[in-house]
């Protein structure tokens, strides 16, 4: 009788301890499909370089595809117009959450469920209407914001130091990106302050007429440019406006990394591999049962100064001795 009682005793004493392990496993034989809608291009450099950091980070959380995971992919392939279809098609397969790495592809998946989970990226997800506030989202979207307001001055300003006497900028902006069109209306607000005139060289997808807008040169010549945050550049044309600021011989501050790791001058901003860090960890709760209006959207606290010291000596400029000292990474 005695042995019995201790044996219960130790039993329930094990429950007890183990339970926090159990609620933090994945359950057993379970096999979670993730929705990845992308407006983009599977071959893009971004595409592969999230999804590389997207795996790699499930698999520290013990989520291992094929395993207890499965991936379903929706390529837009630029046409921001077919996102609605392909998030309808990722909820007819009753995905366990969407990932959504655009303000564009989170509202498409928006239109299709209120109920699947939907991990996104966004510009400014509160100002274009994605979620009602970044500490409580209350729909079933969270994720990470990547909008930062002072951002765009900061960018205006370091241009203006890099580029002796700059009056004159011309701003390269996607019409139809909603964080490319909040961005374009904080430039107009900061640039007489920061003391340069804006020119609007506006775009529009899935085929922007990007040497249009380059030629717009001969008629108002301007001496650097400034391209906004957009899907529509990274998604599929990043290579081309490098190389059309190449032909052209203008200083250029990008928006995100890649471009000056493809041959742009400088970039200054959160980087997309925290992002996409950020949001495999945001998978991985809800996965555990964790649910969207649960979880805080995120906002960058870490900002990055790139330069590319040979892009710079093909332009002629002399980067200044101290923005060298505050850059995180110059490319030689």
């Amino acid at each position: 009788m005695r042995r019995s009682t201790v044996g219960c005793i130790v039993t329930l004493t094990l429950s007890i301890l183990m339970a926090p392990l159990a609620a933090d496993a994945q359950p057993a034989g379970k096999v979670h499909r993730i929705g990845v809608l992308e407006i983009g291009s599977a071959s893009s450099a971004g595409a592969a370089a999230f999804l590389k950091v997207v795996h790699q980070e499930l698999r520290e959380h013990g989520w291992i595809e094929g395993q207890n995971i499965v991936f379903e992919y929706r390529w837009a392939e630029g046409d921001a117009e077919r996102l609605v279809d392909l998030a309808a098609e990722l909820v007819r397969l009753k995905v366990d959450v969407i990932v959504a790495r655009t303000t564009r592809a989170a509202r498409a998946a928006q239109q299709a469920t209120q109920t699947i989970p939907i991990v996104m990226t966004s510009g400014d997800p509160v100002g274009t209407g994605v979620v009602s506030g970044l500490a409580r989202p209350a729909e079933n979207v969270t994720g990470v914001s990547g909008f930062q307001p002072d951002l765009v001055g900061k960018r205006l300003e370091l241009l203006k130091e890099l580029v002796p006497g700059l009056t004159r900028v011309a701003v390269l902006w996607d019409a139809e990106g909603p964080a490319s069109v909040l961005e374009f209306q904080e430039a107009k607000a900061v640039a007489p302050g920061v003391g340069v005139q804006l020119h609007s060289w506006e775009v529009r997808g899935p085929q922007p007429d990007l040497e249009g807008v380059f030629q717009a040169t001969a008629t108002g010549p301007v001496g650097a440019v400034l391209i906004l945050g957009s899907s529509l550049f990274t998604g599929g044309h990043l290579q081309r406006i490098v190389e059309l600021v190449v032909q052209h011989r203008l200083p250029a501050m990008y928006n995100p990394r890649g471009f000056v790791t493809a041959g742009g001058l400088i970039t200054y901003g959160p980087t997309l591999t925290d992002s996409n860090r950020r949001m495999a960890y945001y998978v991985d709760r809800i996965l555990k049962g964790a649910k969207p209006a649960e979880l805080p959207v995120e906002q960058p606290t870490r900002f990055y100064l790139t330069i590319n010291l040979k892009s710079a000596r093909v332009l002629g400029l002399t980067i200044p001795p101290h923005i060298l000292v505050l850059a995180d990474e110059v490319i030689q």
